[in-house]
């Protein structure tokens, strides 16, 4: 599972953003499907200033269940999105693929939203959760978490 408490902030661009996520406090990660050295041989060096920091590497062919919690800080929105991405940096050769995007109105209280949808993964193809808003100003994403339960005939592998 995917983690951080650390903010965010998010552009007010009208553009999706790469949810970036930190490699020394991972929660559960057995499999190595999130790690600093990338499968194709990057590094990240600084989790807060690089996308790539936000990508999930599936570790095997299978049916992934794809689950996130987002937390927005209040604001003057009209509309928060979220959705997952299939290669959401161009790194593969398969284009960029979103699917499960949510457009909703703010709730009347605190903006936490939770997310599930279900993909087939491959070990070559890298995912993310990426956000974004209409609101006035750059606004903070105080919580998320990502996570990829990976289903297949030898069993599940969860990240």
């Amino acid at each position: 599972m995917r983690s951080t408490s650390q903010p965010q902030t998010i552009p007010t661009d009208g553009q999706y953003h790469v949810v970036r996520f930190p490699y020394d406090v991972e929660p559960y990660d057995p499999h190595g499907m999130h790690e600093a050295v990338q499968p194709d041989g990057y590094q990240v060096v600084d989790w807060k200033t690089e996308d790539r920091s936000g990508l999930i590497w599936p570790s095997k062919d299978g049916w992934g269940h794809l689950t996130a919690a987002i937390q927005w800080e209040a604001g003057d929105y009209t509309e928060l999105r979220d959705q997952f991405v299939r290669d959401p940096l161009g790194l593969t050769s398969d284009p960029v693929d979103t699917t499960g995007t949510d457009h909703r109105p703010p709730s009347p209280g605190v903006q936490v939203f939770t997310k599930h949808h279900e993909i087939f993964v491959h070990p070559g193809v890298p995912l993310a959760l990426r956000v974004g808003h209409n609101a006035s100003s750059a606004k903070t994403l105080i919580l998320a978490q990502f996570k990829l339960a990976i289903h297949s005939a030898g069993g599940p592998d969860e990240s």
